[in-house]
């Protein structure tokens, strides 16, 4: 019984470490999560699960996924429009074997919409999903999970200038992602920037409504970005019903951000 225990006690504590928020940099920062707006929350639900591995959680009204490196998150909301035309045009993962991930997926009844070698010599493909969301995959056969989020992507004239603006408003570390020489890294995951050749919609309201970062020291973060003179469209605030201090503020290409403190413990 007491090696029963041990082993059932292994597991519990093995499943969330899959799912954790990747590590911080030394500012305090990482990268956090999406947040989707859908008309059928258990069923995206069930989507990350099924499909890419992940753990569904609760903490009061706010409802996720939690998966390597982040969290997708999820309003009752119809959305605007999808995911491509807006700013934040998809986000993607590493999976184990790209085959089974694509083969399933149809199964489902879904669209694989493109299949091509990705910017880091790769088999890659996008995947649409509910309400026009975009989703690209890179296979990588030694990962030890089924999926883990990779790389969000923005799409904007502006890229290289919006590029600069994340590295210095979230301390981030440039670096090129195989082809794609505009990118930089928050914690595992990467943000990638590439050029558009007409403007793009801000995010709010479409299926990706929202991007997010996780701070250490919230408070102290926005009173540093309040004294570089950028807006919030939601000052710092404790929300203790779902466990998150929380601000939003929108970059220069119309991408809505939310900063969270809280998101590590879920």
């Amino acid at each position: 019984m007491k090696l029963l225990f041990a082993f059932i006690s292994t597991l519990l504590v093995a499943v969330p470490a899959s799912a954790q928020l990747s590590p911080f940099n030394a500012a305090g920062i990482t990268y956090s999560h999406v947040h989707l707006n859908v008309t059928d929350i258990p069923l995206v639900t069930k989507i990350f699960v099924d499909h890419f591995g992940g753990v569904a959680v609760q903490k009061g009204t706010l409802q996720a996924v939690k998966l390597p490196n982040m969290l997708v998150a999820f309003r009752q909301a119809e959305p605007t429009d999808g995911s491509q035309g807006s700013v934040v045009d998809h986000f993607g993962f590493h999976v184990r074997d790209i085959a089974a991930v694509k083969d399933k997926w149809r199964a489902a009844g879904y669209k694989v919409t493109q299949e091509f070698t990705g910017a880091e010599g790769f088999p890659n493909a996008y995947l649409e999903g509910p309400g026009g969301l975009r989703i690209e995959l890179q296979e990588k056969k030694d990962l030890p999970v089924i999926a883990a989020v990779n790389h969000v992507h923005f799409l904007t004239p502006d890229f290289e200038k919006l590029l600069d603006w994340y590295v210095e408003t979230f301390s981030l570390t440039k670096r090129a992602r195989g082809t794609i020489q505009t990118t930089a890294d928050a914690g595992a995951v990467n943000l990638s920037f590439q050029t558009a050749r007409t403007p793009t919609a801000p995010t709010r309201g479409r299926t990706i409504d929202h991007i997010g970062f996780e701070v250490r020291n919230l408070e102290a973060f926005c009173k540093q970005l309040e004294a570089k003179g950028i807006k919030f469209d939601t000052p710092y605030r404790d929300v203790p019903s779902i466990g998150l201090k929380i601000a939003y503020i929108t970059d220069p290409s119309g991408a809505y951000i939310e900063l969270t403190e809280g998101y590590d413990k879920y």
